[in-house]
């Protein structure tokens, strides 16, 4: 190379960085068994996803090219947290005793993560299995096989458990922190507006109705599905593939019936509307409260690319395109900062000054009075559909999307949520070409958040019996979006219990294991259909370093082509006499082949550009344990 792309040393110093950083994270806020240092109670069902999440993307880390550390650190704190959880009398046999699957989805990220990693241990396999039976058994009690509905909103090892908890509690305007999201019912007789829960009568009616009314299935409970799938990839179980397939035509069923739009509660007996007086709208975590398409579109999206991926249907989404094209034409132009938007506090975090700008604002809502809560579309939803069917259209609905948010002067903004997604639009306009910059803005964005996490946690000291169940998720300084978008061409994965795909997987050919090797960097420039462009770059002067590259992460993709792009009959590095190397003839050369990987060889300082063309693969996705047989040896091009 005459020299060193810079996005290629931020990338190695980004690994560098956070290989440092996770390390005192574990030292301060972690016991020995692997526990997190939290010494409060649990007073409901909520809480077990606040001590998973903060090491939710430690594996993915790992699979990046992260050290082995990392990965034997991170099933070591699931393992010490499970413990934990399992004292306190939040889970039954590791899993998680009954809850929404808007929280559930959370929680299992890092679960699914640990098993992508490293597939071939058979503790986690064993516990795949037996999560996925939670619902795939009808005697475990979750699923009704009847009306192929999952039996109540808050389900898990314990099964269908009823209400919002033991016991109903009074739902009254002291509660500040729900405020924006409003009334959780709107059909009560009396309660017309937030200041009628003022009344300890009407908050107590309020509680008692959201009580008897959580029963039957929700939406969220799509999420579920992954779950499944990803039992369904360590042995291809028949059933597992059919539960999925047989679940998510149900609610494409029952959409089908309300016009394509999806319905958000489904009664006990199967009946759409069967607890709401026959309307379609109103269920838990559904269309009215609270978060409405931001619950809504994430599980169902979810749900249909699990049922895409075991089926092998790439157009099988168009719940949730229906969805989004239904909010689109309610849509507005207003700014956030001027809008009464429930998540408005994220969202003014994001754009931080472009909030006063108009943009394209979507209703998330929907209750007595029609489309309500107005705010920018959660920007995963499209990316994520557009990502995994690759179809015109879908970029045609996401460019729409895109080209509505807030003007700015700054399109890499420096924030990070607990999801850390965010960056969508940016990494879109640098695939397009529009932003060529974007890699070393964004890696020198993710530095800083690195820095940053690690000044948060010695500014603010912890205290185990009043530490807030959050806080650990805002100081976790493992930062993967922009590394998953460069190195991998993916989006980050979809926080409410997506499963971790990947464009492009890379495994250490020398050492064995996933992820880039040491001194490698990569960068996925471009994703157009069956086609996906990228560079490898090896930082080290003296060591060669071999990788394979696959085009999926689960073996669903296999390459039919690669192009080798470079220049011949340079005069590199030429005489020391000569103050420059002459620049040698582009080429391009093409091998043809059916294979499931490639394996790359760089030698020291050097760089490949390559441009691998897929197809779908001919056998069955599956947790990639070991290296694939078929494989062709690629020479760097310098």
């Amino acid at each position: 190379m005459r020299e060193i792309p810079a996005w290629a040393v931020l990338e190695r110093r980004l690994f560098d960085e956070i290989e440092t950083a996770w390390r005192a994270f574990s030292a301060r806020y972690c016991e020995p068994d692997g526990r997190i240092r939290f010494a409060a109670g649990f007073d409901s069902r909520d809480g077990v996803d606040d001590l998973y999440e903060p090491f939710f993307n430690w594996p993915a880390f790992h699979a990046l090219g992260g050290s082995d550390d990392i990965l034997d650190q991170a099933k070591h704190h699931w393992t010490g947290v499970t413990a934990q959880l399992t004292e306190a009398g939040m889970l039954t046999d590791e899993y998680e005793n009954g809850y929404d699957w808007f929280h559930q989805g959370e929680s299992l990220l890092f679960f699914y993560g640990l098993c992508a990693a490293d597939p071939g241990d058979t503790a986690f396999a064993d516990r795949a299995r037996r999560f996925a039976e939670l619902y795939t058994d009808p005697a475990n009690g979750n699923y009704d096989p009847a009306r192929n509905v999952i039996r109540a909103p808050h389900n898990g090892a314990l099964g269908p458990l009823p209400g919002l908890g033991p016991e109903w509690q009074a739902y009254s305007a002291g509660q500040g922190e729900m405020r924006a999201y409003g009334l959780p019912l709107e059909h009560l007789p009396g309660i017309e507006r937030w200041e009628d829960l003022e009344d300890p009568a009407n908050a107590d009616a309020m509680g008692q109705a959201m009580q008897r009314l959580a029963a039957g299935d929700v939406p969220v409970n799509l999420a579920a599905t992954s779950l499944v799938a990803n039992r369904w990839l360590y042995d291809g179980d028949a059933g597992s593939a059919e539960w999925i397939l047989r679940y998510v035509d149900g609610w494409r069923d029952r959409a089908a019936a309300n016009g394509g739009l999806l319905p958000d509660n489904v009664a006990p007996d199967g009946t759409v509307g069967g607890l709401h007086e026959g309307r379609w709208y109103g269920g838990h975590y559904g269309w009215n409260w609270p978060h409405g398409l931001h619950s809504v579109g994430m599980s169902t999206l979810i749900g249909e690319l699990n049922a895409s991926f075991v089926s092998g249907d790439a157009g099988a989404l168009d719940l949730t395109r229906t969805m989004l094209d239904t909010v689109l034409e309610h849509a507005i132009t207003a700014s956030v900062e001027e809008t009464p938007f429930s998540l408005r506090g994220g969202a003014l975090a994001r754009f931080g000054a472009d909030a006063s700008k108009p943009a394209l604002l979507v209703p998330y809502r929907h209750g007595r009075d029609g489309w309500f809560d107005y705010g920018p579309m959660p920007l995963e939803l499209p990316t994520w559909l557009w990502w995994w069917s690759r179809d015109p259209a879908d970029r045609a609905r996401l460019r729409r999307v895109i080209d509505g948010l807030p003007a700015t002067d700054e399109p890499v903004k420096a924030f990070r949520d607990k999801a850390e997604a965010g960056h969508e639009a940016p990494w879109i306009a640098f695939l397009d070409g529009e932003l060529p910059d974007y890699p070393v803005r964004a890696l020198s964005m993710a530095l800083g958040q690195v820095a940053r996490r690690l000044a948060v946690m010695d500014a603010e000291p912890v205290d185990p019996a009043n530490v807030h169940l959050h806080f650990w998720q805002r100081a976790n300084p493992v930062v993967t979006e922009v590394l998953g978008q460069l190195v991998t061409g993916t989006p980050q994965v979809l926080y409410n219990g997506g499963l971790p795909f990947t464009a492009v997987a890379y495994e250490d050919a020398d050492r064995d294991r996933p992820g880039l090797p040491p001194d490698v960097a990569a960068l996925v420039t471009r994703l157009d259909g069956d086609r996906i462009e990228l560079e490898l770059v090896n930082l080290s002067g003296s060591h060669a370093r071999r990788l394979r590259v696959r085009p999926s992460r689960f073996a669903q993709q296999r390459l039919v082509a690669v192009e080798s792009h470079g220049e011949r009959d340079g005069a590199y590095p030429g005489r020391s006499t000569a103050y420059a190397s002459t620049p040698g003839t582009a080429f391009t050369e093409t091998v043809q082949l059916d294979a499931a990987d490639v394996l790359v060889e760089l030698p020291p300082s050097h760089r490949a550009v390559l441009t691998l063309m897929t197809a779908p693969a001919d056998g069955r996705p599956h947790h990639v344990g070991a290296p694939a047989t078929a494989r062709i040896p690629i020479g760097a091009v310098g």
